[in-house]
């Protein structure tokens, strides 16, 4: 008998993942795509909505109603782009970098309980291999 493919396997570790998340980050009223979004604001600054929601992994639509919510909560700015006066940028603010440091080490743990079963340097194997399958699917097939 064959297993679960892998793919399925992966969904159910996002899920997992997620509702872990979702568990740690409930005491700050932020969800893991919000965090997601802070912490790519964290790393790269000066983004349009649209660039942050094709690295926060949500639909435009969708990242405008949580820049919205976290513009409000002051935990994000809407600037105008240093590069094109015209157009209005994504920055993090101080109290959005305090909340994803507050954060950070339950994030971090969710992450050690996630690979604590793996031994030795299987953690920075399943880290590669991750990132060599993201990256295959990224590719566009040859026509």
């Amino acid at each position: 008998m064959t297993g679960p493919t892998l793919l399925y396997l992966i969904k159910q570790l996002e899920l997992a993942v997620r509702s872990r998340l979702d568990e740690v980050l409930r005491p700050a009223a932020i969800t893991p795509l919000q965090y997601t979004a802070l912490t790519v604001l964290e790393r790269r600054s000066d983004l349009s909505t649209a660039a942050l929601a094709r690295n926060s992994f949500v639909t435009d639509q969708s990242a405008a109603d949580m820049i919205a919510m976290l513009e409000e909560r002051g935990l994000i700015e809407r600037r105008p782009d240093p590069a094109d006066r015209r157009r209005r940028v994504l920055r993090l603010t101080g109290p959005g970098t305090a909340l994803l440091d507050r954060l950070r080490g339950d994030v971090a743990a969710v992450e050690q309980q996630m690979l604590a079963s793996l031994a030795g340097n299987q953690a920075d194997e399943l880290r590669r291999y991750v990132v060599a399958c993201r990256a295959a699917l990224s590719e566009r097939p040859p026509h």
